[in-house]
C-alpha cells in the first residue's frame, strides 16, 4: 500500500517547513526503521513542501493508521516538532491517488509557481537519494519514474513551464519594480547549489552584466570559472555584500549568510575604503548606511539594496531590513505574489496527470493478481509439457501433437488471462482468485509477484524507459 503525508504551502507556514526541510537528509532510514510495515520510504523536501512517500506491507483490510502515526512522530522526532503539531498539519493520501498527487507535483501544479521548471529534478533527485540510502522499493522506483516521465509529457504537450517559470524568475519578475536598468545592477549570488545555476541565467536574460558569486562552502571559483563571473572571497564578503544593489541567496546551508551585522560591516569597510570615518556600531544606534554614502562616493542617503532569500532554511535573517534602504524579498511574499493559472494549459495538464494516474493505478491493481495469473500459466505448461513428453514417447515423430497441444492451451488460457485483468480493472479481484482456487486448486505465493511486473507494465501504453527529469 503506497501513503503519502504532505505538508506543503498549502497547509504549513514555512517556519514549519524549514524546520522539516532542515531535517531531511536522513529522514529515510528513519521512517523505514520506525514500524515494520514500511519497508520503503522517499522524502522529498523542497522549498515549499515536506512529503513522506511510503510503501506499508498492510495485509488486505488491515488499517494502517498504526504504521501512519508511528512516521509522523519520526518526522517530528528528527525536526524537533510535536507528533500533534504535524497530526494537524499533514495532509494523507493514500491508494491510488498517491499517484495523481505525485504526477501533479512533479509537473508543478501544486508549486508556488504553476508550472515551475525545478521540481522535476528535485524528485528525481529524491529518489536518487532514497537509493543510495537502500530505501526504495519496486513500487516506489515505479511510481517515481512514472513521475518523472509524466512531468516530461506535461512539459512537452502543454504551454505549462514554456516560459521558464519559477521561483528564480517570480522573485526577478517582483524586483522590476525596484530596477530602472538591469545592465547596470550590481550582484552579489550567494551559492553554487540547485538554484545558482538558474539564478544566473534568470539575470542575464534580463541583461544583467556585473554578477559576483560567494560561495559558504568554498565552491564559488569553480561556479565562477564555469560562467564567466567574479568569485568574491571570504574576505571580500561583507564588503562585496553591501556594494551590491542586488543580493540572490540559493545555498543549502542550515544558518543565515546575509544578516544585518554582515551588511553593516560591508558598509563601514566601503566608507573606509573611500576615505571616509565608520561610524561605530553601538546597539541600538541606527545602522552607518549613511556613512557609506552614494554611488559617487558623497554623503546622501543611504544605498536601496533588494536581497532575495530563496533558501530553505532561510538564508537571511530578518534582521536585514533594521538597515537603512534594505528591501528583503523571500518565499512567503513570493507566494503571495504567484500568478494566477493559465487555465487553458494547466486544464490541459492535468487530463495528463489524470490519465497518467490512472494508468499506474490499473497497472497496479493487474500486478495484485500477477502471482496468481503467473501461477495458473506454470500449472497449465506443466500439464502441457507432460502431455507432449507422452506424445513423444508414442510416436508423435512430426509434431504434429505437439502443436495441436499448445495451441489448445494458449486458447483454453485466453479467456482466463482476458477476464483476471476485467476483475482487476473492477476491484473485484478476489473473485477471480476463489475461482481459480476452486476450480485449479491454485493458491499462489506473492513471491511471484516481481515475475509479473513486466507483463503488467506492457498494458501501459505511456511507458517509457526513465531519464533525467527536470
Amino acid at each position: 500500500m503506497l501513503i503519502c503525508l504532505t505538508a506543503s504551502h498549502k497547509n504549513a507556514g514555512f517556519d514549519m517547513l524549514e524546520r522539516l526541510s532542515a531535517s531531511s537528509e536522513h529522514a529515510g532510514p528513519r521512517l523505514t526503521g520506525g514500524h515494520d510495515a514500511v519497508r520503503g520510504a522517499v522524502v522529498v523536501a523542497t522549498c515549499n513542501r515536506y512529503e513522506a512517500y511510503l510503501d506499508l506491507d498492510i495485509p488486505h483490510g488491515d488499517s494502517p493508521v498504526e504504521a501512519v502515526h508511528d512516521a509522523i512522530f519520526a518526522v517530528g522526532d528528527i525536526a524537533g516538532l510535536s507528533t500533534d503539531e504535524l497530526r494537524s498539519t499533514f495532509d494523507f493520501v493514500h491508494g491510488n491517488a498517491v499517484a495523481g498527487h505525485l504526477f501533479s507535483v512533479a509537473a508543478g501544479l501544486e508549486s508556488v509557481v504553476v508550472g515551475e521548471g525545478e521540481i522535476a529534478g528535485q524528485v528525481r533527485r529524491s529518489l536518487e537519494h532514497a537509493r543510495a540510502e537502500g530505501t526504495t522499493t519496486p513500487e516506489l522506483e515505479r511510481l517515481f519514474q512514472r513521475a518523472s516521465q509524466t512531468s516530461r509529457k506535461v512539459k512537452n504537450r502543454t504551454g505549462i513551464g514554456h516560459e521558464g517559470r519559477s521561483l528564480v524568475r517570480l522573485a526577478l519578475d517582483l524586483a522590476e519594480s525596484r530596477v530602472t536598468d538591469w545592465s547596470a545592477v550590481r550582484v552579489l549570488l550567494v551559492g553554487t547549489g540547485r538554484y545558482a545555476g538558474a539564478s544566473l541565467a534568470a539575470l542575464r536574460d534580463r541583461g544583467v552584466v556585473d554578477v559576483a558569486v560567494h560561495s559558504v562552502s568554498g565552491r564559488a571559483s569553480r561556479f565562477a570559472a564555469n560562467h564567466g563571473i567574479e568569485a568574491v572571497s571570504n574576505a571580500d564578503y561583507a564588503m562585496a555584500a553591501a556594494g551590491a544593489d542586488l543580493i540572490v541567496t540559493c545555498t543549502t546551508v542550515e544558518h543565515h549568510v546575509v544578516d544585518r551585522d554582515l551588511l553593516e560591516l560591508g558598509r563601514t569597510e566601503l566608507a573606509v575604503a573611500a576615505g571616509r570615518p565608520p561610524v561605530a556600531l553601538l546597539p541600538g544606534r541606527e545602522s552607518p548606511a549613511a556613512a557609506a554614502g552614494t554611488a559617487d562616493g558623497s554623503a546622501g542617503d543611504a544605498p536601496r539594496q533588494l536581497v532575495i532569500d530563496l533558501g530553505l532554511p532561510r538564508n537571511v535573517a530578518a534582521d536585514v531590513v533594521d538597515v537603512a534602504g534594505v528591501e528583503l524579498l523571500d518565499l512567503e511574499t513570493i507566494k503571495i505574489h504567484a500568478p494566477l493559472e493559465e487555465f487553458g494549459s494547466t486544464d490541459a495538464a492535468r487530463e495528463i496527470v489524470d490519465r497518467a494516474a490512472r494508468n499506474f493505478g490499473r497497472v497496479a491493481e493487474e500486478l495484485d493478481l500477477a502471482p496468481a495469473v503467473v501461477a495458473l500459466r506454470r500449472h497449465v505448461f506443466d500439464v502441457l509439457d507432460a502431455e507432449i513428453e507422452r506424445a513423444r514417447s508414442r510416436g508423435d515423430d512430426d509434431g504434429r501433437t505437439e502443436a495441436a497441444l499448445r495451441h489448445m492451451a494458449g486458447v483454453l488460457l485466453h479467456t482466463p488471462m482476458v477476464r483476471s485483468r476485467e476483475y482487476a480493472r473492477a476491484g473485484d479481484q478476489q473473485a477471480w482468485l476463489d475461482g481459480l482456487e476452486a476450480i485449479f486448486g491454485i493458491r499462489p505465493e506473492a513471491a511471484t509477484a516481481a515475475s509479473g511486473l513486466a507483463e503488467g507494465e506492457r498494458g501501459d501504453d505511456d511507458a517509457r524507459p526513465a531519464a533525467d527529469a527536470g
